[in-house]
Protein backbone atom coordinates (compact mmCIF):
# COMPACT_ATOMS: atom_id res chain seq x y z
CA UNK A 1 0.00 0.00 0.00
CA UNK A 2 1.56 3.20 -1.09
CA UNK A 3 0.83 6.07 1.51
CA UNK A 4 1.32 10.42 0.37
CA UNK A 5 4.68 12.24 1.96
CA UNK A 6 3.00 13.92 5.16
CA UNK A 7 2.65 17.89 4.23
CA UNK A 8 4.41 18.86 7.18
CA UNK A 9 7.12 16.83 6.64
CA UNK A 10 7.85 18.23 2.89
CA UNK A 11 7.54 21.70 4.35
CA UNK A 12 10.13 21.41 7.35
CA UNK A 13 12.15 20.11 4.88
CA UNK A 14 11.94 22.54 2.87
CA UNK A 15 12.29 24.78 5.35
CA UNK A 16 15.70 23.11 6.40
CA UNK A 17 17.24 23.44 3.15
CA UNK A 18 16.18 27.24 2.19
CA UNK A 19 17.94 28.29 5.69
CA UNK A 20 20.75 26.33 4.76
CA UNK A 21 21.12 28.19 1.00
CA UNK A 22 20.15 31.73 2.68
CA UNK A 23 23.26 30.93 5.44
CA UNK A 24 25.32 30.32 2.49
CA UNK A 25 24.59 33.58 0.67
CA UNK A 26 24.97 35.71 3.39
CA UNK A 27 28.14 34.06 4.45
CA UNK A 28 29.47 34.65 0.49
CA UNK A 29 27.82 38.48 0.25
CA UNK A 30 29.63 39.40 3.57
CA UNK A 31 33.05 37.84 1.43
CA UNK A 32 32.76 39.27 -1.62
CA UNK A 33 32.29 42.67 -1.85
CA UNK A 34 31.82 45.57 0.80
CA UNK A 35 28.63 46.21 2.64
CA UNK A 36 25.54 47.12 0.36
CA UNK A 37 23.02 47.10 3.31
CA UNK A 38 19.24 45.85 2.63
CA UNK A 39 15.91 48.00 2.09
CA UNK A 40 12.55 46.95 3.21
CA UNK A 41 8.85 48.36 2.93
CA UNK A 42 5.86 48.61 5.20
CA UNK A 43 3.20 48.01 2.24
CA UNK A 44 -0.31 49.38 1.83
CA UNK A 45 -3.21 47.76 -0.38
CA UNK A 46 -5.87 50.48 -1.61
CA UNK A 47 -7.99 49.27 1.28
CA UNK A 48 -5.64 50.70 3.70
CA UNK A 49 -4.01 47.24 4.96
CA UNK A 50 -0.61 45.81 4.83
CA UNK A 51 1.35 43.10 2.99
CA UNK A 52 3.72 40.91 4.98
CA UNK A 53 5.52 37.68 3.93
CA UNK A 54 6.80 34.46 5.61
CA UNK A 55 9.65 33.40 4.18
CA UNK A 56 10.53 29.58 3.89
CA UNK A 57 13.95 30.11 5.93
CA UNK A 58 12.74 32.24 8.97
CA UNK A 59 9.75 32.16 11.45
CA UNK A 60 6.82 34.64 11.72
CA UNK A 61 5.30 37.58 9.13
CA UNK A 62 7.85 40.02 8.28
CA UNK A 63 8.00 43.33 6.13
CA UNK A 64 9.13 42.11 2.70
CA UNK A 65 12.64 43.29 1.42
CA UNK A 66 16.29 41.96 1.00
CA UNK A 67 19.99 42.91 0.05
CA UNK A 68 20.80 45.54 -2.44
CA UNK A 69 22.77 44.62 -5.40
CA UNK A 70 26.33 45.96 -6.08
CA UNK A 71 25.63 49.69 -6.71
CA UNK A 72 21.89 49.45 -6.63
CA UNK A 73 20.14 52.92 -5.00
CA UNK A 74 17.81 52.10 -1.84
CA UNK A 75 14.23 53.15 -3.96
CA UNK A 76 14.83 50.74 -7.11
CA UNK A 77 15.76 48.09 -4.80
CA UNK A 78 13.17 47.96 -2.22
CA UNK A 79 10.80 47.95 -6.15
CA UNK A 80 12.87 44.68 -7.29
CA UNK A 81 12.40 43.34 -4.46
CA UNK A 82 8.47 43.83 -4.13
CA UNK A 83 8.21 42.54 -7.47
CA UNK A 84 10.12 39.47 -6.78
CA UNK A 85 8.63 39.03 -3.76
CA UNK A 86 5.19 39.87 -3.73
CA UNK A 87 4.40 40.62 -7.60
CA UNK A 88 4.18 44.20 -7.08
CA UNK A 89 2.03 45.59 -10.37
CA UNK A 90 1.81 48.75 -9.19
CA UNK A 91 1.11 51.63 -6.25
CA UNK A 92 0.50 55.13 -5.79
CA UNK A 93 3.22 57.00 -3.97
CA UNK A 94 6.80 55.56 -2.32
CA UNK A 95 8.36 57.34 0.85
CA UNK A 96 11.56 56.74 2.38
CA UNK A 97 11.00 57.11 5.91
CA UNK A 98 14.46 56.31 7.36
CA UNK A 99 17.11 53.62 8.83
CA UNK A 100 15.51 50.50 10.47
CA UNK A 101 18.73 49.04 12.80
CA UNK A 102 19.04 45.56 13.45
CA UNK A 103 16.86 42.00 13.34
CA UNK A 104 16.94 39.75 15.95
CA UNK A 105 19.83 37.85 14.62
CA UNK A 106 21.78 41.45 14.55
CA UNK A 107 21.44 41.68 10.74
CA UNK A 108 21.01 45.27 9.57
CA UNK A 109 18.04 46.06 7.81
CA UNK A 110 19.24 48.87 5.90
CA UNK A 111 16.92 51.22 4.55
CA UNK A 112 12.82 51.44 5.24
CA UNK A 113 9.94 52.98 2.57
CA UNK A 114 6.40 53.32 3.05
CA UNK A 115 5.00 51.98 -0.19
CA UNK A 116 0.95 52.96 -0.67
CA UNK A 117 -1.50 51.69 -3.07
CA UNK A 118 -0.11 48.65 -3.78
CA UNK A 119 -1.59 46.14 -6.32
CA UNK A 120 0.33 43.06 -6.53
CA UNK A 121 -0.43 39.22 -7.55
CA UNK A 122 1.84 36.41 -5.84
CA UNK A 123 3.32 33.57 -7.04
CA UNK A 124 4.48 30.96 -5.17
CA UNK A 125 8.72 30.99 -5.08
CA UNK A 126 11.19 28.91 -3.36
CA UNK A 127 11.59 32.07 -1.12
CA UNK A 128 8.48 33.51 0.11
CA UNK A 129 6.11 30.87 1.40
CA UNK A 130 2.68 32.89 1.69
CA UNK A 131 1.71 36.62 1.61
CA UNK A 132 -1.38 38.45 3.13
CA UNK A 133 -2.52 41.69 4.39
CA UNK A 134 -3.19 42.51 7.74
CA UNK A 135 -4.49 45.54 9.47
CA UNK A 136 -2.00 47.81 10.35
CA UNK A 137 -3.14 47.65 13.99
CA UNK A 138 -3.24 43.89 15.00
CA UNK A 139 -0.73 42.24 13.35
CA UNK A 140 -0.67 38.32 13.56
CA UNK A 141 -0.02 36.50 16.29
CA UNK A 142 3.37 34.88 15.05
CA UNK A 143 4.75 38.09 13.47
CA UNK A 144 8.37 38.12 13.90
CA UNK A 145 9.58 40.68 16.79
CA UNK A 146 11.61 42.61 14.31
CA UNK A 147 7.93 43.30 12.66
CA UNK A 148 6.40 43.81 15.63
CA UNK A 149 8.92 46.35 16.33
CA UNK A 150 9.48 48.10 13.23
CA UNK A 151 5.94 48.19 12.27
CA UNK A 152 4.54 50.49 14.52
CA UNK A 153 7.70 52.72 14.46
CA UNK A 154 7.15 53.18 10.52
CA UNK A 155 3.56 53.79 11.37
CA UNK A 156 4.51 56.45 13.88
CA UNK A 157 6.91 58.30 11.53
CA UNK A 158 4.46 58.08 8.65
CA UNK A 159 1.80 59.65 11.26
CA UNK A 160 4.65 62.47 11.99
CA UNK A 161 5.14 62.88 8.09
CA UNK A 162 1.69 63.57 6.94
CA UNK A 163 0.68 65.69 9.52
CA UNK A 164 3.92 68.32 8.82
Amino acid sequence: MHTAPDPSLKRRLLRFAATRVQKLRKALWRVTGPPRGGVHALVFTPAGRIVLVRLTYAPGWRMPGGGRHRGEAPEPAILRELTEEIGLLTYSAIERVGPSGPDEEGEDLGVIFIVRGAEYRWRRSLEIEEVAEFDPHALPEDAAGVTRRLVPAVLAQASSSMSQ
